[in-house]
C-alpha cells in the first residue's frame, strides 16, 4: 500500500529568556512596544505536521511520500528526512520563499512571544496529486494535513475527481475554517482524524452529528489524550485501544502526528484497524517522552519490549514481522 502525506514543513526556532516579559513592559507605553532580548538558549528544530507524520513512517519501514512546499533552505531538512526513510521527491521547492518558520522566546514564567512565517507553504496549493501519483506509480491513500488552506481544499478535490482515496485530518487549522469548508474536506473521506476537541468542534461547525458523519465517511479515529484512541465506522461496534505507559512526560508536541504516523504505517502493513491503532498509541508515547518532534529514535528491540507489555504477545508478534530490522 502506497500512502503519501501532504502537509506543512516547517523549522522551529525556540530560544529562551531568562528574564520576566512583564519587567520590560511599561504599562502606560504599550501602544508603543520596542523591545529586544538578550536571550541564552536558541535550539532549531524540524517540524511541520506533514513532516512530523512521514518522519515516523519512515522510521516504521513505511517508505511514505511527503507531499509539501519548502523554500530552498530545506536541503538539510531534506536529507535528513531522506536519511528516515522518507521519500521527498513531491516536495516543490520554491524559488523565492523560505521554508515555513516558527520562532518563539520564552520567559522565565513560561510566558511565550511567537510568530509563524508561513513562507514556502504557500505554494503547497500548486501542488498536483496526479504527478505524485504518477511519479511514484500509484497511490492508494493520502493523507490531508494541516497545511495551507487552499491547498487542503484542492488536495481533496483532486481526490475525488481522481477517485484517489483520502484520510482527513484538520489539527490546528479546523479553527480558521468556517462550517463549509470542513464539510468539503470531509465528505466521502476513507479516514477522519481527529482529538476530542475537534471532534465536537466538526460536529458543531459542520451541523452534522456523529452518526450522520459516520455515513459520510469510512473510519473515525478520535485521538482520547491519555485514555487512548476510539475508532467508529457506521453500524459497527467502536474499538477503544489504550496509551502505552509512558516513562516520563517530556513535551506532548507532536504526539497526534506520532499517532497518525503509527496507524497509517499499520495501513501499509495491511493489519487491522486494532493492531494499527496499538502501534500509533506506542509511538505517540516515544514522542510524549522526547522533547521535539523528530528528536526520537525507534529501536526495535525496546519499542518490541515495550509494545508486548502494552498489548500482549500475539500483537507484538504480528507487529514485529513488519518492522523493519
Amino acid at each position: 500500500m502506497r500512502i503519501a502525506v501532504s502537509g506543512s514543513i516547517a523549522n522551529d526556532h525556540l530560544m529562551t529568556f531568562p528574564g520576566r516579559f512583564s519587567e520590560l513592559l511599561v504599562e502606560d507605553q504599550l501602544h508603543s512596544v520596542s523591545l529586544s532580548f538578550l536571550v541564552d538558549g536558541l535550539e532549531i528544530r524540524r517540524g511541520g505536521v506533514g513532516a512530523n507524520i512521514a518522519f515516523g513512517m519512515g522510521q516504521l519501514g513505511a517508505r511514505p511520500v511527503l507531499v509539501g512546499a519548502a523554500g530552498e533552505d530545506f536541503e538539510e531538512y531534506r536529507a535528513w528526512l531522506d536519511r528516515h526513510g522518507v521519500d521527498t521527491g513531491s516536495v516543490r521547492i520554491s524559488d523565492v520563499l523560505h521554508t515555513a518558520r516558527f520562532v518563539c522566546t520564552t520567559d522565565a514564567d513560561h510566558n511565550q512571544i511567537g510568530s509563524f512565517y508561513t513562507g514556502a507553504m504557500s505554494e503547497a496549493r500548486l501542488i498536483e496529486i496526479q504527478h505524485v501519483a504518477d511519479r511514484v506509480g500509484a497511490l492508494d491513500l493520502l493523507c490531508i494535513s494541516a497545511d495551507d488552506p487552499e491547498a487542503m481544499v484542492r488536495h481533496t478535490e483532486e481526490c475525488r475527481t481522481r477517485s484517489i482515496p483520502f484520510a482527513a485530518d484538520f489539527s490546528q487549522q479546523i479553527a480558521r475554517m468556517d462550517g463549509e469548508g470542513i464539510r468539503t474536506l470531509t465528505d466521502g473521506a476513507a479516514y477522519l482524524f481527529s482529538n476530542e476537541y475537534e471532534k465536537e468542534l466538526i460536529e458543531s461547525k459542520t451541523g452534522w452529528s456523529d452518526a450522520e458523519i459516520l455515513k459520510k465517511v469510512g473510519t473515525r479515529v478520535t485521538t482520547l489524550g491519555k485514555n487512548g484512541v476510539r475508532i467508529d465506522r457506521d453500524g459497527e461496534e467502536p474499538i477503544v485501544v489504550g496509551t502505552a505507559e509512558e516513562k516520563a512526560k517530556a513535551d506532548p508536541t507532536g504526539v497526534g502526528d506520532a499517532f497518525r504516523a503509527g496507524f497509517l504505517s499499520g495501513l501499509n502493513w495491511g493489519v487491522g484497524l486494532e493492531r494499527a491503532a496499538q502501534v500509533g498509541c506506542m509511538m505517540a508515547t516515544l514522542v510524549i517522552e522526547t522533547v521535539g518532534t523528530q528528536e526520537y529514535e525507534l529501536k526495535r528491540a525496546h519499542f518490541l519490549e515495550r509494545f508486548t507489555k502494552a498489548y500482549g504477545d500475539a500483537a507484538a508478534e504480528e507487529v514485529g514481522a513488519r518492522l523493519p530490522a
